[in-house]
């Protein structure tokens, strides 16, 4: 993408998550209840232990004249106590862990579905300025490895953090209690430890961003020659594409052993530190009972003490590389969510007649427009263009390549605005107009049809979702689609195929047309639908045009786009673009007399 990379240093990029957590707020409370509740079992266990060695064992164990004084069956029946004490706290614990684990990986499949949905649905809203700058590989690549990062951290790592933060700061404020001179020299040791790690580790986390978005490059190539392997295979470019993937996967590969480098310094720096700090402190422990200072009860209490602080410590190294990484996950994905479409439907949309909306067809205005692309934009499109077309009519679109016509389309259907002019449909502008309304209103039928990964009976309904197998096998008929469908293997319940390859071309463009036909709106948009098909082909897809033109109560307003002059000379008008202006316009007839543009292109190809 082109936008500016977001400039933070921290784990703080984490707090775009905040809006997916709060709908969760009692999930969360439950898990935070469940983890200091496991936490406060864990730290509890170490006083248990003091009290089974310093009640149980040694108190009872042998007299000052070394000889047995405590009654064994007593001393027996003290250490089942001591133990039924240590087991009810691992049960507790094990219950405890078993309830913060559950919620907290429901929290975080849920959140990183919400997430998924909500950065997928904001970007198929945007406009199609946005896919000019942004591959669609690396969108897919932050939809599914960005989001698995957030979801570890959310579902395990963030968690697991906090329990072993509590945990920690818990041993710690219990050996500083117990033993307050040392701990305090132990804890100054431990400040000095903190502050590298936190340096360090921005520079893991930048090595993390740099990994994703090499990640992010390989799954761009992969998705762009995967749609293209016809091309790919006809100029044997297998080997060539082979290496371009093997060399953008390699750069990954260097980017992600630099930053596990560096995390493993992080880590090891962590731990070792640390480490050191804490045996120092046990072996201040030791000599005090030595000294006869404390209990060995007391020393076994600071010993697991200390292994808890100790195994706290080496986990947050762990978790807070996860956090960096997890941090430029959701940098990129906050990226995608705060892209903002130059094309919104306004506030308080205007409203359309929806009288006879099926029936009648919509007219059009487009007045005085200029229009540049976003990725050109020295290079007008459109210039001062000025067209009606009346409600049923029929227009085509000609002109030599680069002359606008497309643009026509494109602005209509409103995926790009006008830099100057109106666009107008019943009168109506249509920035006016909320996108769902004006959309609706507008059918269209592609140079190449979309066909996806479905049934023919789901292909067609995606015209009007809601509609009966009747009413698709009817608009079927009517495409002349009808026949080839049953012939298919099973029927309208046969599977086309990613992008319909088990169709013909003449096959994919009336399945187009049987759901253009399902739409059955007003206004019909046809761009160079027969200009790819063979005679035979061209001659059924002419006839199902013809019938999509018609509504059962009058014509619909239809525009259309052709190359291929034969194929327009009944239009009602022919309007003749060049340079992103109208030159001409008539009928067939009556442009071959005038001897403009018109003429000269159907010379050249009545001639051919």
């Amino acid at each position: 993408m082109t936008s500016e990379r977001p400039k933070s240093k921290s784990p703080q990029s984490l707090s775009g998550l905040l809006p997916f957590l709060k709908p969760y707020r009692l999930q969360m409370a439950l898990a935070g209840l469940f983890l200091f509740l496991a936490a406060a079992a864990t730290l509890a266990f170490p006083l248990a232990l003091r009290s089974l060695i310093d009640g149980g064992l040694v108190s009872g164990s042998v007299s000052a004249a070394g000889v047995a004084s405590v009654d064994a069956g007593a001393q027996l029946l003290a250490l089942r106590e001591h133990f039924g004490v240590l087991f009810a706290v691992s049960i507790a614990l094990g219950l405890f862990s078993a309830a913060r684990f559950y919620l907290v990986s429901w929290l975080g499949e849920r959140v990183t579905a919400d997430l998924r949905n909500a950065v997928y649905a904001h970007v198929i809203a945007q406009s199609p300025q946005f896919f000019e700058t942004t591959q669609t590989g690396e969108v897919v690549s932050r939809l599914t490895a960005d989001t698995t990062l957030v979801q570890t951290v959310v579902g395990s790592s963030f968690s697991l953090g906090l329990r072993n933060t509590v945990m920690g700061l818990g041993a710690l404020a219990i050996l500083i209690y117990t033993n307050p001179l040392v701990m305090v020299q132990v804890l100054g040791v431990l400040v000095l430890i903190v502050l590298p790690s936190v340096w360090f580790g921005r520079r893991v986390r930048k090595l993390s961003r740099a990994s994703q978005d090499r990640v992010a490059d390989s799954s761009a190539i992969a998705a762009e020659i995967l749609n293209a392997i016809p091309v790919v295979q006809s100029y044997t470019a297998e080997p060539r594409e082979a290496a371009r993937f093997d060399a953008s996967t390699q750069a990954a590969f260097d980017v992600a052993v630099t930053r596990t480098k560096a995390r493993a310094v992080l880590v090891a720096f962590i731990i070792i530190a640390t480490s050191a700090a804490l045996l120092f402190g046990l072996y201040q422990g030791t000599q005090a009972v030595i000294r006869g200072d404390i209990t060995a009860g007391h020393l076994g209490q600071t010993v697991v003490y200390v292994i808890i602080l100790a195994s706290a410590f080496a986990v947050l190294g762990e978790v807070y590389g996860d956090l960096l990484r997890a941090a430029g996950a959701t940098e990129r994905l906050m990226e995608l969510l705060g892209t903002h479409s130059p094309v919104q439907s306004p506030a308080t949309p205007a409203r359309l007649q929806t009288a006879g909306l099926h029936s009648t067809g919509s007219s059009i205005a487009f007045k005085t427009v200029s229009f540049n692309y976003p990725s050109r934009p020295d290079t007008p499109a459109l210039r001062d263009l000025n067209l009606q077309v009346r409600a049923g009519e029929t227009v085509a679109l000609v002109g030599p390549s680069g002359a606008g016509k497309s643009t026509v389309f494109q602005l209509l259907l409103r995926y790009y605005d006008p830099q100057a002019g109106a666009i107008e449909i019943d009168g109506v502008p249509i920035n006016q107009l909320a996108l769902h309304d004006l959309r609706s209103r507008i059918g269209i039928v592609p140079q190449d049809t979309v066909i996806f990964s479905s049934s023919a009976l789901e292909n067609i309904r995606y015209g009007r979702p809601q509609a009966s197998d009747t009413e698709v096998m009817a608009a079927a008929q009517a495409a002349f689609a009808h026949d080839f469908i049953l012939a298919l293997p099973g029927g309208y319940s046969s599977f086309l195929g990613e992008r319909g390859v088990r169709l013909s071309g003449g096959q994919r463009q009336r399945i187009g047309i049987a759901r253009a036909l399902l739409k059955n709106p007003p206004l019909l948009l046809l761009d160079e639908a027969t200009s790819a098909l063979d005679a035979e082909s061209e001659r059924m897809v002419q006839a199902a045009l013809e019938s999509a033109m018609h509504t059962q109560h009058g014509q619909r307003t239809t525009l259309v786009i052709a190359h291929r002059l034969a194929t327009v000379q009944k239009a009602d008008r022919i309007v003749v673009l060049d340079h992103g202006r109208v030159v001409e316009q008539g009928t067939h007839d009556a442009l071959l007399a005038r001897a403009g543009l018109y003429a000269q292109l159907a010379a050249l190809q009545f001639m051919d």
